[in-house]
């Protein structure tokens, strides 16, 4: 229930209780005046009122329960965990004076338990606590980074654009410490989900059918955590269901996602780059990855055009992917450079056992690879981050070399005489 979506606790009410007794709502509503909160949203009704309230209505910033009519209070939270958006938090209270059930509830995502009777103070210490943590770091540090938007796209089926794509983004998390989105646009066969061990839920097809119900919200109801930093949207869809969207969905998807994250990582797979070029008019860096083929040196010289005549500003880096340690290639890198009139930035050696070692495990390959298989994704990582901090600032740059000019064409056309015939 706490999770990294910071930047939309705006929208939602600050405060929200569902008590038992009388006595704890008269002991609730004094309190949640000197904070500034409404009296009346400490609701009669408990746990379930709150979960029936909940799936009809977002969830407030923090969230007060009261279990004592609970006969199982675990299996009761876990199902409030269901309708309660990430970022909220749940303090419970109950009469249940149980050390397993306070560990198993704080495991839970509860962020406290107060033993009734309980006193006003240890309230007010309680709500002060999650407040502090509703303004912390997270949120502070999520003001502080710019953007990054980063597309993935594989110049042919199979060459591993979707395990670099994920393995991007988890780095994002973990070692530049960002919140993270990981959006995967393979509605049919996406993998962004599977290789984190994660069910992809129903959100990406829900934003494709509904596009007009894409907002903050529904970005936090959809999107599925991976851990405290990143979040994966991707999909499943029946293969007997045809993509039918005019990709406005797509694009209001970016939206919300730059709006509640410091970085995504998009998997583009190339037919989706051909049917909407509009998806990476907004990518800072864009991840060519290619094999050291025939086929792969045709294409990547074709997405390399593509990308120069649709997204000139948009910072290319191409990654050769699976290239055996010997000298069976199909194609050497040097002839593969000189075909594609560019250099290769970035090479993934093939290594099979840890490949099928993050498969197993459900974790990305940067999480498992280490020493001189590590390298390359730290490497991409840094250019990726480097090259987006770059555009970003060309692009402020630009602007501002914009206004200038428009300011001086305009002293320009103010200071020139009038026109004694006009």
């Amino acid at each position: 229930m706490n999770a990294p979506f910071q930047a939309r606790a705006g929208l939602r009410d600050p405060f929200t209780a569902f008590v038992c007794d009388d006595a704890t709502a008269d002991m609730l509503r004094p309190v949640a005046v000197e904070h500034g909160w409404s009296p009346e949203k400490v609701n009669k009704g408990g746990l379930r009122n709150a979960v029936q309230s909940l799936s009809v209505s977002a969830s407030p910033n923090i969230l007060f329960v009261d279990l004592s009519e609970s006969a199982d209070p675990l299996n009761d939270i876990n199902a409030l965990a269901e309708v309660c958006e990430p970022g909220t938090i749940v303090i419970a209270a109950g009469t249940v004076n149980d050390v397993r059930l306070y560990r198993d509830l704080v495991a839970s995502g509860i962020h406290d338990y107060l033993l009734k009777p309980f006193t006003v103070d240890q309230l007010r210490d309680t709500f002060a606590h999650a407040q502090m943590i509703l303004s912390g770091p997270r949120g502070e540090a999520q003001a502080d980074k710019p953007h990054v938007m980063a597309a993935v796209i594989g110049v042919r089926g199979g060459v591993g654009a979707s395990t670099i794509a994920t393995s991007l983004a988890w780095l994002f998390g973990e070692k530049a410490r960002r919140t993270t989105a990981l959006l995967d646009l393979d509605v049919h066969f996406g993998t962004g989900a599977l290789a984190l061990d994660l069910e992809p839920g129903r959100g990406l097809t829900d934003a494709i059918e509904n596009p007009s119900r894409i907002d903050g919200l529904f970005i936090e109801r959809a999107m599925v955590r991976a851990n405290e930093r990143l979040s994966v949207l991707s999909a499943e869809a029946p293969i007997h269901q045809p993509l039918v969207t005019d990709g406005s969905a797509f694009f209001q998807l970016q939206e919300e996602m730059r709006n509640a994250f410091e970085s995504t990582v998009l998997d583009l797979p190339r037919h989706m780059l051909i049917q909407y070029p509009h998806l990476v008019h907004d990518a800072h860096v864009a991840v060519v990855v290619a094999e050291l083929t025939l086929a792969g040196t045709r294409d990547t010289i074709r997405v390399l055009a593509w990308l120069k005549s649709n997204a000139p500003q948009t910072k290319v880096i191409v990654a050769a992917n699976a290239v055996p340690s010997g000298g069976a290639l199909e194609i050497s890198r040097k002839d593969f450079e000189q075909s594609i009139e560019r250099a290769v930035d970035v090479v993934f050696p093939f290594d099979s056992k840890v490949a099928a070692q993050a498969a197993k495990l459900g974790k990305p390959m940067a999480e498992v690879a280490t020493g001189k298989l590590a390298s390359p994704f730290n490497t991409l990582s840094g250019m990726v981050l480097n090259h987006a901090s770059e555009a970003g600032a060309a692009t402020e740059a630009a602007s501002g070399e914009k206004s200038k000019s428009l300011v001086d064409n305009l002293k320009s056309m103010l200071s020139k005489p009038k026109d004694k015939a006009a």
